[in-house]
């Protein structure tokens, strides 16, 4: 299947361009690490071109695509040559001090927190669909919600009068 076949009325580089931003913030915000993230965003779309099952909808193609990038990330974390190398630090420049706070605080939940406030947050979806992405059941899901928004709560209190 070459990338100029369509789907669902759309190429396959009109696919990657419209969702390019949404795997790569999930995977960064999975992996903390840029060259890792784009790693992974590369072999997303890598497997998505060559890809040849049908999709049903457009919505079917974003949850397939974050459900490789999760389960992409997962594989990372497990790999030996992951376990046995030692990630650089990275600092990620800000507008303002509150996202930069948030950002990291984010990023100090565990990785199962951080995908559900992830999706729910920066890409909109409801608990149902993140559901649906992750496999989890929805109570999992508003569970883990409730949990990671308690984390961040405990550790911005005192910063920012809005937590």
């Amino acid at each position: 299947m070459s990338a100029d076949t369509l789907i669902l009325g759309m190429t396959k580089q009109e696919i990657v361009e419209k969702y390019f931003d949404t795997v790569y913030r999930l995977a960064l915000s999975q992996t903390k690490n840029k060259a890792d993230a784009e790693d992974i965003t590369q072999d997303v779309f890598l497997r998505f071109v060559q890809n040849s099952k049908p999709f049903s909808s457009h919505e079917h193609i974003k949850a397939w695509l974050i459900r490789v990038t999760v389960n992409r990330t997962r594989s990372l974390f497990t790999s030996s040559w992951h376990k046995k190398t030692e990630a650089l630090t990275e600092e990620i420049p800000f507008d303002s001090p509150e996202k930069s706070d948030v950002y990291y605080a984010v990023l100090d939940l565990p990785q199962k927190y951080r995908a559900v406030i992830h999706l729910f947050y920066y890409e909109d979806m409801s608990v149902a669909e993140i559901g649906n992405v992750l496999k989890r059941n929805e109570s999992t899901v508003k569970s883990q919600l409730h949990r990671a928004r308690e984390l961040l709560k405990s550790k911005l209190k005192g910063e920012y009068d809005f937590v």
